[in-house]
């Protein structure tokens, strides 16, 4: 008897969706379409079992072409909520392989708000599986760390972190109070000096630090950490600095100095907030 009235149930949702939603998910009113799919994200969130399949996960993806920022908007929050529950990726996989160039293309979004959205949504497909997200994907994002807008710039900022910075070698949990030049942060300040070199925007170091300055303050104020790989002699087995490399690491440092004094953005990227003064 259960599973009849279980049956039913499901019989008239399914009616129901295709009486209702099929229809109103392309209304010619935006604010209607937006409502249509924040609907669909909560029933996939909370009947996973009937809802979350790619029979209705189609939608989402389809409308997250739609002309109006507002409904992309909501689909990449839709996914979010689902990406956000690990126990639900398996169930993700497919739409993810077929819809990740889109989501990819979204951080690119003429909209701020829906690119922020796109980068928080590929940092969560990042978490879930890394193998998901192509070198030429992940540098996508990169990119994005030197957006002239903080928001664009802040999220690429913690996605370039989760990719590159925040793995760590069990090794290291034995060192991890040890502190200058053998701390941890020693190969992760190299890391983001080689990134600086390569993404060769070598006048905008500032912005670099400012994206990645609310996920990494730990590293970024590591300064006795910095002055170590400059003024002491390499351990053993370990490369040397290059004259560029050292002249970009000075670049860095004295960035992280600025920013912790001055408190705000560097010239020319705007959060439309008001900073107070130093």
């Amino acid at each position: 008897q259960l599973q009849e009235n279980q049956d039913e149930i499901e019989n008239m949702m399914n009616a129901i969706f295709k009486g209702v939603f099929v229809h109103r998910y392309r209304d010619a009113i935006a604010e209607i379409r937006a409502i249509c799919i924040e609907e669909i994200g909560i029933w996939m969130k909370m009947y996973s079992d009937a809802f979350l399949n790619d029979s209705y996960l189609k939608y989402v993806g389809w409308t997250m072409h739609d002309k109006q920022g507002e409904v992309r908007l909501k689909c990449l929050t839709a996914l979010q909520g689902l990406y956000y529950n690990k126990e639900l990726n398996s169930k993700l996989e497919l739409f993810t392989s077929r819809f990740k160039d889109r989501i990819v293309s979204m951080t690119l979004d003429k909209e701020y708000d829906v690119a922020v959205q796109a980068i928080k949504l590929l940092t969560l497909v990042l978490q879930s599986s890394e193998e998901v997200l192509t070198a030429e994907d992940c540098e996508n994002v990169y990119h994005l760390v030197y957006s002239a807008h903080r928001p664009v710039a802040v999220a690429a900022g913690e996605f370039l972190y989760k990719k590159l910075f925040s793995r760590r070698d069990p090794e290291e949990d034995g060192i991890l109070k040890r502190r200058g030049r053998q701390s941890p942060n020693a190969n992760l300040v190299k890391t983001l000096v080689f990134f600086f070199l390569e993404s060769e925007l070598h006048e905008h170091a500032a912005y670099l630090v400012d994206s990645m300055w609310d996920c990494a303050t730990d590293l970024l104020k590591d300064w006795e950490c910095m002055n170590s790989l400059l003024l002491e002699e390499p351990l053993n087995g370990e490369e040397p600095l290059t004259d560029r490399q050292e002249s970009a690491l000075i670049e860095i440092m004295l960035c992280t100095i600025r920013q912790a004094a001055e408190c705000h953005p560097p010239v020319g990227r705007g959060t439309g907030k008001r900073v107070g003064s130093k």
